[in-house]
């Protein structure tokens, strides 16, 4: 499969080969390359795999790196929408990725997750505490948390949870008169628009998609319900992320106002370690020397945990 974008994207990125891969119920685009020991990538909310295209590359000279467009997301397929929205929620996504590094191969393995990606790959972690061998976070805090300390600063900051979580077809038609601007623009304040020329051009032609706006919004919907719900059951029945755990987030943004981001992590995982980055929202693109340094600090050889 020949990516149209390549040309554009950084050196190294286009090595990684691209493929789609059937997994259960879906099909993921995902990219695989390098050597070493395994390394999954996920991306957030509203990017897809190519948010990783200024240190995958990089990363690939030590890692085999696996980055997948999440179910919904990019080029990967989503199921039909169902009552519960369990379809989008985050244990889904996670059991779409850890079946998709079995299939490659790789029964364990370490992830690094920004935005919706980070909720994916704490979700794996507790779901599945045998596959993930460490874990890094970028700039969330457990789905969970988000909602339980909501307040009047997060309904005006963060509007759009509680705008994309409204039931079928309300955002769906908000979001679907201009994709590109309600998505670049009206969120973030146009800072998508500075990043990689052929990632925004993925990003966009992926929105222009009704399927992928409608998967957007079964997303948030899962995170007001089920993830939330998988969170808080977690919580009262006292399992926790037992994988040394990594958490990034940026110095200009929110978590660094709104909360004490390690010691909300330190309530959910045994080994936790971080630090703020100085950036906004989007550590890889604001930040990618600093995020390629820690990725490789911290999932690197010379800390290689015992299988």
């Amino acid at each position: 499969m020949t990516d149209p974008h390549a040309a554009a994207l950084p050196p190294g990125f286009d090595d990684l080969r691209p493929s789609r891969v059937r997994v259960g119920e879906v099909t993921l685009r995902v990219r695989v390359g390098g050597s070493g020991p395994p390394l999954l990538l996920l991306h957030g909310y509203p990017e897809t795999h190519l948010a990783w295209a200024l240190v995958a590359g990089d990363l690939a000279e030590e890692f085999t790196v696996v980055a997948p467009d999440l179910r919904g997301y990019g080029d990967s397929t989503a199921p039909p929408r169902v009552p519960g929205h369990e379809g989008a929620g985050k244990r889904a996504m996670a059991q779409d990725c850890a079946a998709l590094m079995g299939g490659l191969g790789f029964d364990r393995f370490d992830v690094a997750g920004h935005d919706r990606g980070g909720r994916v790959a704490y979700r794996m972690a507790l779901d599945s505490p045998g596959v993930v061998r460490r874990l890094t976070v970028m700039d969330v805090v457990p789905t969970g948390e988000v909602w339980a300390r909501a307040d009047d600063r997060f309904a005006l900051a963060y509007w759009h949870w509680g705008l994309l979580a409204q039931p079928h077809p309300i955002p769906e038609r908000i979001v679907g008169r201009d994709p590109e601007s309600f998505l670049f623009d009206a969120e973030f304040g146009g800072v998508i628009r500075g990043f990689p020329p052929a990632a925004v051009a993925d990003y966009a032609r992926c929105a222009r998609d009704p399927a992928t706006v409608e998967a957007m919004c079964e997303d948030y919907r899962a995170g007001a319900t089920c993830d939330r719900r998988d969170d808080d059951a977690d919580r009262a029945a006292g399992r926790r992320i037992t994988c040394p755990t990594q958490v990034l987030w940026g110095g200009r943004g929110v978590l660094a106002v709104w909360y004490d981001t390690l010691a909300v992590w330190r309530d959910w995982a045994d080994d936790v370690t971080g630090r703020a980055l100085d950036c906004g929202h989007f550590l890889v693109e604001e930040c990618p020397r600093e995020v390629l340094a820690a990725l490789r600090s911290f999932h690197g050889a010379e800390r290689a945990v015992p299988a």
